[in-house]
């Protein structure tokens, strides 16, 4: 039966209705571990393409949903096994720890995840995007035989897959989206805050007493001044009362 391309000229092109959402296990198992082995794949489904040769924005597919590609890892320097992952206008930079891939039935490790971020410009001056590329790699066990698809026989040449191919699923992370949402439930409280507040000084060393903006009621010996804090509606009732404290202390005086 001949097997159907949903790949043409590098873009994936589904049928109405179908989407392709597979977890990390099935791109470990059923894609990344049979391109390695040169097996036939479930479907014609994820393209070939080096995905450092052009920017995220610039590779093929719709750049508003995840795209997957198969690509090979080009050692940066030819002694070493870091990889190379300068773009056109900038790099991908890892972040946090890989991610082992378990399989549901025997807990057995066959694949890491590794999440890297696109960076614009040259390392270390680079400046942070909001590309995210999850790159799977394969984890070869003492016996490879032992995970080898089943479509390989003993006929052809020893089991021994490309170890330079990995899947890589990219897109764009979308902002505001969890903490909007969070904001908006919250209840907000709102604060009243003094008017208008200003510093008064109460001067009970002066001697013309009667002259003061701002009179106390009883005056207190032994200090030479109070400072405190008060809005102005409080100043304009303490001075209405002021004068009639003044006006109560010289008719105690006079008596």
């Amino acid at each position: 039966m001949e097997r159907i391309s949903f790949v043409k000229n590098g873009v994936l092109r589904l049928p109405p209705g179908f989407r392709f959402h597979p977890t990390d296990e099935e791109l470990v198992l059923q894609y990344l571990r049979r391109k390695a082995y040169s097996c036939p794949l479930p479907a014609s489904i994820i393209p070939e393409v080096d995905v450092c040769k052009a920017d995220p924005w610039d590779l093929p597919g719709d750049c508003e949903q995840e795209r997957y590609f198969f690509s090979t890892r080009e050692a940066k320097y030819p002694n070493g096994n870091r990889s190379n992952r300068a773009t056109c206008s900038g790099y991908w930079k890892a972040t946090g720890l890989d991610k082992q891939i378990v399989t549901c039935r025997g807990g057995q490790v066959v694949g890491m995840k590794k999440t890297l971020v696109f960076y614009r410009g040259k390392p270390p001056h680079g400046t942070r995007t909001d590309w995210i590329m999850h790159e799977y790699r394969l984890v070869l066990p003492e016996n490879p035989a032992s995970i080898a698809p089943p479509e390989k026989n003993s006929t052809q040449s020893p089991v021994v897959p490309m170890d330079n191919w990995v899947l890589c699923r990219i897109f764009l992370k979308k902002r505001g989206g969890k903490n909007e949402e969070e904001q908006v439930q919250q209840p907000s409280f709102n604060v009243r805050k003094p008017k208008n507040l200003r510093p008064v000084f109460y001067d009970f060393m002066t001697k013309d007493r009667e002259n003061l903006s701002l009179a106390p009621c009883s005056s207190s010996s032994g200090s030479s001044g109070i400072t405190d804090v008060v809005s102005s509606e409080q100043v304009d009732n303490d001075h209405g009362e002021s004068s009639s404290c003044n006006s109560l202390g010289l008719i105690r005086r006079k008596q």
